[in-house]
């Protein structure tokens, strides 16, 4: 088990950006597949951007071409630059380490919230 610690989260006017960051702790960080997931009220989280250790991208299709995930390895660190927000974007947003899957499978994080005003 890593410990997760999400931050950047807050309020933005639609059309503008937020970049996330979640630190992860431990060892073998870079060899570890990330995930950012987000949960808005009264939904089931999903999966919105996932990186693999060797930097391949996949992203949910309602976030492509807005969102970019990368990863600083030197710093156990993932990122989520969220551009051209919308109010539907309005989430509590986590990140997890994942499985060859894509699942998640450590205990989740605080995680950050998003809200984006119309």
């Amino acid at each position: 088990q890593v410990q997760l610690k999400e931050s950047g989260g807050g309020l933005v006017q639609a059309g503008g950006s937020l970049r996330l960051s979640c630190a992860v702790s431990g060892s073998r960080f870079s060899i570890k597949a990330m995930g950012w997931f987000r949960q808005a009220p009264g939904k089931q989280r999903g999966l919105v951007a996932s990186i693999t250790s060797g930097g391949r991208t996949n992203y949910q299709d309602s976030v492509k071409g807005r969102f970019t995930v990368s990863r600083d390895n030197a710093k156990n660190t993932v990122y989520l630059q969220m551009n051209n927000l919308s109010p539907e974007d309005t989430a509590v947003y986590c990140c997890n380490v994942l499985n060859s899957v894509g699942a998640p499978i450590n205990s989740w994080g605080q995680g950050t919230q998003v809200t984006v005003s119309s």
